[in-house]
């Protein structure tokens, strides 16, 4: 489904977002304004007792991940990426990234997730910040992406199963001439070969979230070939 208001939907995930998060700033786009979770624990066990009654996915999407935050980074600082051009940001989360490439002069801009709790607060964040992201919760891996001109993902080499699925479509896409780019930490599933190593930035972390207080954190490309 495909929806264009940041505000349309269903008010249970909309209501749900607001009550369970505080508006603030992920520590390297202090350009954004967003829905964050400001306790994780209570957050997380919220999100569990709507998973047994519902099967509500857990809230990724309510903490700044690493990876988002550098690809976010990357492209706030480098709008050239993005300017005039058709993005899609790939498992958005809280719409972050999203945002960063319509706040950099995307000519439109796709957020995707299957979560509609993470469609849910990409739109509030949307709204939030005055931009024009559209969202869809339809499983895009596989499908092929005509007029799309930058393909964004951050952080999604956490599973395997995703992270295998997801890089060969990307691969896929790449080979039409769409930009292809990953943000990530260091995950166990990003793949040691193959990509482009196209910046690195120090992320701070929370070690509720994290090993650690930081991250060094790159933004890959995934070559056309």
């Amino acid at each position: 489904m495909t929806d264009r208001s940041p505000l349309d939907g269903d008010s249970r995930h909309l209501d749900f977002v607001r009550a369970h998060t505080a508006i603030g700033r992920a520590p390297l786009l202090p350009e954004l304004r967003l829905h964050l979770a400001t306790e994780i624990t209570p957050l997380w066990e919220a999100t569990e007792a709507w998973l047994e009654r519902n099967g509500v996915p857990p809230p990724f999407w309510a903490f700044a991940w690493a990876g988002g935050q550098a690809l976010a980074r990357h492209v706030l600082d480098h709008p050239e990426i993005v300017r005039g051009k058709r993005v899609l940001d790939f498992a958005t989360g809280g719409g972050l990234v999203a945002l960063a490439a319509a706040k950099s002069g995307a000519a439109h801009v796709m957020a995707a997730e299957i979560d509609p709790f993470a469609i849910a607060a990409t739109r509030l964040n949307d709204a939030l910040n005055g931009l024009a992201v559209e969202t869809t919760c339809q499983d895009l891996i596989g499908s092929p992406l005509p007029g799309i001109d930058v393909l964004l993902a951050g952080d999604i080499c956490y599973e395997r199963p995703l992270a295998e699925r997801a890089l060969a479509w990307f691969k896929a896409v790449a080979a039409t001439g769409t930009l292809v780019l990953i943000g990530d930490p260091g995950r166990t599933y990003l793949p040691r070969e193959g990509l482009e190593h196209r910046a690195t930035y120090i992320v701070p972390t929370s070690r509720e979230l994290e090993d650690r207080e930081e991250r060094e954190t790159k933004v890959w490309r995934v070559p056309p070939g």
